[in-house]
């Protein structure tokens, strides 16, 4: 996924609000992203958890919800944005929901903390709704800046946590079956133990899979699997 989503392209069909498993999540945590997607006048989300917990997946939900109701949304990932990213941020706006993942990749740095204090500042002026996504808290993260700290710490929070691994094999089975992929426990086992096991990385393979299987008119078998994968894409 790129840093920057433009408004014009559409979001992954995986990712959407209601294909969020939030037995993982504090409770009020969708309904609050829920909120923020169709209402302007919703208190602001700050996401936090760990790799794997599905910030990402929330995030770029809510702007899918968002634009489903006719608003403008974008999504950005703090992290992927090329220096200077301090300038990049302070371009940003135009959007009435503007969803910033990756928080904690500037914490630490002042020209980085500042800009995005000026955006914070900014799109509470304009009218525009933030929801936020890091690895902590606020109150966990090293930021140098009091006022962004709280000002971040007054958004609704949002704790996640990530699937354990009987979640993880149930909701990719339930995900493949929605496409007609029949995953059987020998290659959902395969999988787990040759590819990265966070859901994001898993549903984007699901993906290739899909369209490859397709395409061979195979079913999914784990030869199949050991072929696709050592293929370059």
């Amino acid at each position: 996924m790129s840093a920057q989503i433009p408004l014009s392209l559409r979001w992954p069909s995986w990712l959407r609000l209601e294909q969020f498993d939030a037995s993982g999540a504090s409770q009020g945590t969708t309904a609050a992203l829920e909120a923020a997607a169709r209402d302007a006048q919703a208190p602001w989300v700050f996401v936090s958890g760990p790799g794997g917990s599905g910030k990402t997946h929330l995030l770029v939900g809510t702007c899918h919800a968002a634009q489903t109701c006719g608003r403008r949304a974008q999504y950005l990932d703090i992290g992927e944005l090329a220096a200077p990213r301090a300038e990049r941020l302070r371009a940003l706006g135009g959007s009435d929901l503007l969803a910033l993942d990756g928080v904690d990749a500037l914490a630490g740095t002042p020209a980085d903390e500042h800009a995005l204090f000026d955006l914070y500042n900014r799109c509470r002026a304009e009218g525009s709704v933030l929801v936020f996504a890091a690895a902590a808290p606020p109150a966990l993260l090293p930021l140098g800046l009091p006022d962004l700290r709280s000002r971040l710490a007054a958004c609704v929070q949002g704790r996640l946590k990530p699937l354990d691994e009987g979640a993880r094999r149930a909701l990719l089975q339930a995900r493949a079956a929605a496409r007609g992929i029949e995953l059987d426990e020998a290659v959902l086992d395969w999988l787990f133990a040759h590819q990265a096991r966070d859901l994001g990385t898993l549903t984007g393979l699901l993906e290739r899979i899909d369209r490859a299987a397709l395409a061979a008119q195979r079913r999914v078998t784990i030869p199949f699997l050991r072929q696709l994968l050592a293929a370059p894409r």
